[in-house]
């Protein structure tokens, strides 16, 4: 009875130390479960304790799929493979004839039999970015703008001043309306362009044949890396001339994409929407390429903008006072044409005087009348001693006439 008596309660002891155990080990899960949330009070104040997240700052080459661009090659984990890319132009095959079809067919067949090593053919879309020619068209309107003012203000002096004929105002006339019209057609191409680039289902599809290289394809070697570059560098680059070449009879023209073609290539391959709106120039002009950017200094931008507006003012100027003296010199050859006309007919009644008795008295009187007539006619006063003459032609004139009196 003893010995069962010391059985049952060493069997209770140990039920109960197991329960013991199965409590504890209960007791410290929900603790821990209930730590990232757990409440404690100070001073009234409730204060929540929250458990803080570590994060592992990883490479994002871990996430490319290549490590670099060198030479026209895309190196691929760690230098264990190289990729060269053609870059073809699609030909229009349903507007061909049969014959050309036949053509192009047979030229692809004779392109795939050559082949000796993987290829992959590779298309991307891309929607066609209008910015740069509405840029490009915007600063050429700009530059039309600025010849139509000064044509206009050229035309505006021509009229005031009135000392242009009418030929020459008509042909002034004629230049302003050109350059207005030639202003007004830019204004239209920069609208229409606009109006297209908010249609996002303009797209271009560009064709590309991926050429790789293994350094295994050269066997047991002891070249290092440098020389396996550039043995790679050699391999690829007659595989891409020949497939180039036998390209050509289907009439697809192609060529070899440099480092900065591979560079947009797979910038628009990593990221199709912002391509759309940001492209790798302007990334690589922003300078994401660079560990810090600074901004030109205030002072210089400000001698810039001067020496700028400096030069604008030198060239209106300049430009005002070629007018100026275009008109100088056309006041003087219009006085000159005047003093002309006035001497020619002063001489006329001189020669009249002189023949006075040779030609008659009353007809020498007579186209005397006629010149002063024509004089008056014309709006040309008569010539004084002061305006044109010397004092001996005018004593002479006076002697003639005298002596003409007195034989008469």
């Amino acid at each position: 009875m003893i010995n069962m008596l010391e059985v049952l309660i060493m069997i209770v002891l140990i039920v109960m130390f197991i329960l013991l155990a199965v409590f504890c080990i209960l007791y410290f899960k929900s603790k821990t479960k209930s730590e990232p949330n757990k409440v404690t009070e100070q001073d009234g104040n409730t204060k929540n304790t929250k458990t803080t997240k570590t994060y592992k700052t990883e490479s994002v080459f871990d996430f490319m799929e290549f490590d670099k661009i060198e030479d026209n090659m895309i190196c691929i984990k760690n230098d264990s493979k190289y990729v060269m890319v053609v870059e073809c132009q699609g030909v229009n095959y349903d507007l061909m004839s049969e014959v050309e079809k036949n053509a192009v067919e047979e030229g692809f067949i004779q392109f795939l039999n050559t082949l000796r090593h993987p290829i992959q053919i590779y298309t991307q879309t891309r929607t066609i970015n209008l910015d740069k020619s509405i840029q490009t068209y915007r600063d050429k309107v700009s530059e039309i703008e600025q010849n139509l003012e000064k044509e206009k203000r050229k035309y505006e002096q021509m009229v005031s001043s009135g000392r242009y004929t009418d030929e020459q105002l008509n042909a002034a006339f004629y230049e302003l309306t050109k350059a207005n019209n030639l202003y007004e057609y830019g204004k239209d191409i920069i609208y229409n362009t606009e109006r297209m680039s908010l249609n996002k289902n303009v797209l271009n599809q560009k064709y590309y044949v991926v050429i790789p290289y293994y350094p295994d394809e050269l066997g047991d070697n002891n070249f290092d890396k440098k020389e396996i570059r550039n043995l790679a560098f050699s391999e690829l680059y007659t595989r891409a001339q020949s497939i180039i070449r036998t390209l050509s009879v289907c009439g697809v023209n192609g060529k070899v994409l440099n480092s900065n073609e591979l560079v947009d290539l797979l910038y628009v391959a990593y990221n199709r929407d912002d391509a759309e709106i940001y492209g790798v120039d302007r990334a690589m002009q922003s300078g994401y390429d660079e560990l810090y950017s600074t901004a030109p200094d205030v002072v210089d931008k400000k001698i810039r903008a001067l020496d700028e507006k400096i030069q604008k003012e030198a060239f209106e100027k300049a430009n005002q006072k070629v007018i100026e003296a275009k008109s100088d010199k056309q006041q003087e050859l219009e006085r000159k044409q005047a003093a002309r006309e006035n001497l020619v007919d002063q001489m006329a009644k001189m020669i009249i005087e002189q023949n006075r008795n040779i030609i008659g008295n009353d007809i020498a009187t007579s186209a005397i009348e006629k010149v002063e007539e024509e004089q008056k006619r014309k709006g040309r006063p008569k010539k004084t001693l002061e305006e044109g003459g010397t004092k001996e032609n005018e004593q002479k004139k006076q002697t003639t006439r005298k002596r003409v009196k007195k034989s008469a």
